[in-house]
């Protein structure tokens, strides 16, 4: 599976904090039950590996990822967790040369035009822009559709039900990475049912 079918799998990629263990297998169910079928769970959690195992074994039907992917160490411990593709904050050389040699798909940060010109530099067509509403938001990418023409983007930071049909409607992106889908409040009272109807929502997005 390469990055763009990743992509292409849903209008929204959940980015998830996983705090407890216990959380990561009903949740994996919700959001794959609800329509999003790539799940992008961040390495910012003591347990956050080990969610990943429990994600892949708990919903066979989504596409877990491992997000913030900072070191080629990051990289090689998300593919032995069974992670299908990786996302990172940045544009890392060594985080990506580390990727292409676990064959594990990428989707790394970038905020500027030079920035993305590096990715495509490296044959990347799809790159994540981050954070999206700090750095200009939905104008910005309608303004690099043009100049950067063959790049397809996955905005992150700051977007939420309300804003993601502004990204969603301009044709560089493909898709948009959000956590509203799995809210902390949500998942620390258990309500898996209330994450899956903000799943669904959200798969409904048009693109």
């Amino acid at each position: 599976m390469k990055i763009e079918d990743v992509c292409r799998l849903a209008p929204v990629v959940p980015v998830l904090i996983v705090e407890e263990l216990a959380h990561a297998a009903p949740l994996a169910r919700a959001l794959s039950a609800g329509g999003l079928k790539a799940l992008e769970v961040t390495l910012r959690t003591p347990c956050a590996l080990d969610a990943i195992r429990a994600m892949v074994d708990a919903a066979p039907d989504a596409v877990v990822g491992a997000g913030t992917l900072m070191t080629p160490a990051d990289v090689y411990a998300a593919v032995e967790a069974g992670a299908r593709f990786g996302v990172s904050p940045g544009l890392s050389n060594r985080v990506l040369d580390a990727a292409e040699d676990a064959g594990l798909p990428m989707l790394p940060g970038v905020a500027t035009p030079s920035e993305a010109m590096a990715g495509m530099e490296r044959g990347l067509t799809h790159l994540k822009f981050f954070p999206a509403e700090a750095n200009g938001g939905a104008p910005v990418l309608k303004a690099w559709a043009s100049p950067l023409a063959g790049v397809s983007f996955c905005p992150t930071g700051g977007i939420g039900l309300g804003n993601a049909k502004d990204y969603l409607g301009l044709s560089n992106v493909v898709c948009v990475g959000g956590s509203w889908v799995a809210p902390a409040k949500l998942m620390a009272a258990g309500d898996w049912a209330g994450i899956e109807t903000l799943a669904a929502e959200a798969a409904a997005l048009p693109v």
